[in-house]
């Protein structure tokens, strides 16, 4: 029986195994081996040259000026997602008036899809009958939000900011509920400013989950590609080529498969440097306890 019981979960697992190979572990490896071709569509692997697609890519002003617009791309919208996230939980945490509400609506827009909210922010930000001019009208203010480099930078990472601030408030809010009851109970022997109860006791309860938020939108920002891709199609001009619609037009539009595939692995890596200085200080973190 125990021999047919190991068996059964082998057969179980087996779909799930085939999953990976074929669509996870088969491409990671594919594509690396075509960082090191000339490889275009229809062609083939023409030829293998090494390292020199990565040479190409670093020696490109293209690819320094997309990584550099994402790096601000990711900062800014990493930045105020989490302090507009951990703003909305701490309010929701202190047991305001219809809570649950609240809750609610704050958590609708990580629902909707990306390609959605890019054709939607395509009639907000319409220069002449859109609602983000009409609102600034009331201010004396015409913005170019789609026509000028800047405004269209501006409102991909506006809708970002809508669409992902939900994602650091559920974690957040998570978070500070999980806070015990003796830790309020001891600060406010000592002070009733939610400020300095907030300081010193909900933000350093809570570094774990700041910590994980930012990771993980920092990972999934740097990925982005159908907002800007449904909202601005990398114009006007390139303001809005994001690294990944770089890649992107360099693999299917150009057809060249081995920039492409080098270009990613690029990106991979840059993201898991990233991700291994986080995971540095979550260690120190919970060393210091």
């Amino acid at each position: 029986m125990a021999g047919k019981s190991r068996a059964a979960k082998f057969v179980f697992l087996l779909p799930a195994l085939l999953w990976v190979l074929g669509f996870v572990l088969y491409p990671l490896i594919n594509s690396f081996s075509l960082s090191f071709f000339r490889y275009t569509l229809g062609r083939g692997r023409e030829a293998f040259i090494g390292v020199q697609n990565y040479i190409d890519i670093f020696n490109s002003p293209e690819f320094w000026f997309t990584l550099k617009i994402t790096i601000y791309y990711v900062l800014i919208t990493v930045t105020a997602e989490t302090l507009l996230g951990l703003f909305l939980a701490w309010m929701v945490n202190k047991r305001i008036q219809f809570q649950n509400f609240f809750r609610t609506v704050y958590t609708l827009p990580i629902f909707t899809t990306t390609v959605a909210v890019g054709y939607l922010g395509v009639t907000i930000f319409h220069e002449t009958g859109g609602l983000a001019n009409w609102v600034m009208g009331w201010f004396g203010l015409d913005i170019q939000w789609l026509s000028s480099a800047t405004g269209a930078f501006a409102s991909s990472v506006i809708l970002d900011i809508w669409r992902w601030t939900p994602f650091a408030f559920i974690i957040l809010l998570a978070g500070l509920q999980g806070v015990s009851k003796s830790r309020y109970e001891a600060a406010m022997l000592d002070t009733n400013s939610s400020f300095q109860i907030f300081r010193y006791v909900e933000l350093p309860a809570i570094r774990f989950s700041l910590l994980l938020v930012v990771m993980l939108r920092m990972v999934r920002a740097f990925k982005v590609f159908g907002l800007p891709f449904s909202l601005t199609g990398g114009g006007p001009g390139r303001s809005t080529v994001f690294y990944t619609l770089y890649v992107y037009r360099t693999s299917m539009k150009y057809f060249d498969f081995g920039h492409g595939a080098a270009m990613a692995y690029v990106l991979l890596i840059i993201v898991m440097i990233v991700i291994f200085q986080l995971f540095r200080l979550l260690r120190e973190s919970f060393a210091a306890e």
